[in-house]
């Protein structure tokens, strides 16, 4: 991929291979379905089936590939009429916005032909692609605004593990990303299948909702590596774009496990959607608005927030209030700065709370860097043995102080109110200076001047357009 010249940077590469893999994953599916019931139909006309265009490995190269895929599949997948089939709507959803990248169709079948070495229908193949599938999820926390999409899988599986979904119960993530929190989810509700229809019960209570079509695209892709052979409930939507008043008990879920995007601003409007004493343009706050609503009374919540919310004002304290009157919110753990390495170092906290009842009282937990590590990094990430601590401290809560700073401390709600809200309680007495090694610091410096490099040149092309093509420089 890397020769082609239509595909440019690793979100592009990841989303090639992904659509890819999509309709593999997607053909594999179908034939083990036609091996189980003579009377299945696939949703596909038969041309278009990467059975009869792509299996052969001296099939179609070349132009008549690259003209086929871009002038006659594409239009096909993202225009399919089959409603009353659900394989075609996730079908139609996963092309509505994607593209094909690459312009030589002979390094195009070079990648076809190695995605057809992998059976999908193989225990051993598919196993092992998920831990690839996971690397290349990964590998987006470096490819610019894309690492935004991925969680890092200590924090997600920490995550579930608290909240411990049952099976039976709806679990939700309103910002799923590449589906991180369900994939969790789902592993930890499959060891609890005991008889063939509670496979249908885990397939039908997973639910995500993404705004972007990369990630979407991701998702649905991982949910059915997951198990989950059609992911319906997998919707590409804007959370935030519909009132809140609007949700009816019948919509509420058991658990929501969420890592909501922060530090972005909503659309013009979409603040409307919610009370007027809450109404702000902050994306973080408004999904934490959205997350109460969508809760059934003694729904559980795991959310990751960053600083901000704990200790802003205004708007931020009236939301703070709302949520310890409608919720107990009877965990924050603090998280070191680095976690989210390279994408972003803002710090970042994790809310565990359960709707239904008022806070009485909240303990904080501030879980430090491990041993032998300075900072969290790409080379370096998280990994769930560093909760470990959380783990062993979670049922046996206890206070815990260190040079006279507190590292863990029950605060009461009267406690609370007296602050006026602030919950920038049990942080990190200093902060450390991050030393990266020389290479990657050369790394990062060469990457963000590429990017500013970028950012100039279409700065200046816009000028450009706009004074008639007079040469600027």
């Amino acid at each position: 991929m890397r020769k082609d010249t239509g595909v440019d940077g690793d979100a592009q590469r990841l989303s090639q291979i992904v659509w890819m893999l999509f309709l593999k994953i997607f053909a594999d599916k179908e034939e083990e379905a036609e091996v189980m019931s003579d009377n299945y139909t696939s949703p596909l006309e038969e041309k278009y089936r990467w059975q009869n265009w792509a299996k052969d490995d001296e099939g179609m190269t070349g132009d008549e590939l690259i003209d086929f895929i871009n002038n006659d599949l594409f239009p096909y997948l993202q225009n399919i009429e089959n409603d009353s089939d659900k394989r075609a709507f996730i079908i139609k959803n996963i092309f509505q916005d994607t593209y094909n990248y690459m312009k030589s169709g002979t390094l195009l079948r070079q990648v076809i032909n190695k995605i057809n070495e992998i059976d999908f229908n193989s225990s051993e193949d598919r196993h092992l692609f998920n831990d690839i599938y996971e690397q290349l999820l990964q590998s987006l926390q470096s490819a610019g605004n894309a690492g935004e999409y991925y969680t890092p899988r200590a924090v997600t599986q920490f995550i579930v593990d608290m909240i411990n979904p049952q099976l039976g119960e709806k679990v939700l993530d309103p910002a799923c990303g590449t589906g991180g929190f369900l994939a969790c989810s789902i592993e930890h509700l499959k060891k609890q299948i005991q008889k063939t229809e509670d496979g249908e019960t885990l397939n039908n209570n997973i639910f995500g909702i993404e705004k972007k079509p990369l990630p979407h695209q991701l998702c649905t892709t991982n949910m059915i590596l997951h198990g989950i052979d059609t992911p319906i409930n997998i919707r590409r939507d804007n959370t935030l774009s519909k009132p809140i008043n609007n949700i009816s008990p019948a919509d509420r879920v058991d658990c929501i496990v969420t890592n909501p995007p922060f530090g972005g601003v909503e659309e013009d409007g979409i603040e409307s959607n919610f009370p007027s004493a809450y109404r702000t343009k902050e994306t973080a706050d408004l999904f934490l608005l959205y997350i109460i609503a969508m809760l059934k009374p003694q729904g559980r919540c795991g959310v990751v927030l960053p600083d901000g919310a704990l200790f802003g004002e205004g708007v931020k304290t009236r939301i703070k209030e709302k949520l310890m009157t409608d919720c107990n919110l009877h965990t924050i753990i603090r998280l070191p700065k680095s976690v989210f390495a390279p994408y972003t170092s803002i710090n970042t906290n994790l809310l565990f709370f359960t709707k239904g009842e008022p806070t009485r009282e909240t303990w904080f937990y501030r879980l430090d860097m491990p041993d032998g590590y300075k900072n969290f990094s790409k080379t370096k990430p998280m990994k769930r043995e560093h909760l470990k601590p959380v783990d062993e401290w979670w049922n046996n809560r206890k206070e815990i102080e260190i040079d006279g700073f507190f590292k863990s401390k029950k605060y009461t709600i009267d406690e609370i109110k007296e602050r006026n809200y602030n919950l920038d309680l049990c942080g990190y007495p200093y902060e450390e200076e991050e030393v990266l090694p020389p290479m990657e610091l050369l790394e990062n410096y060469q990457k963000q001047r590429a990017e500013l490099d970028k950012n100039i040149d279409n700065v200046l092309a816009q000028i450009k357009s706009m004074l008639g093509g007079v040469n600027i420089g």
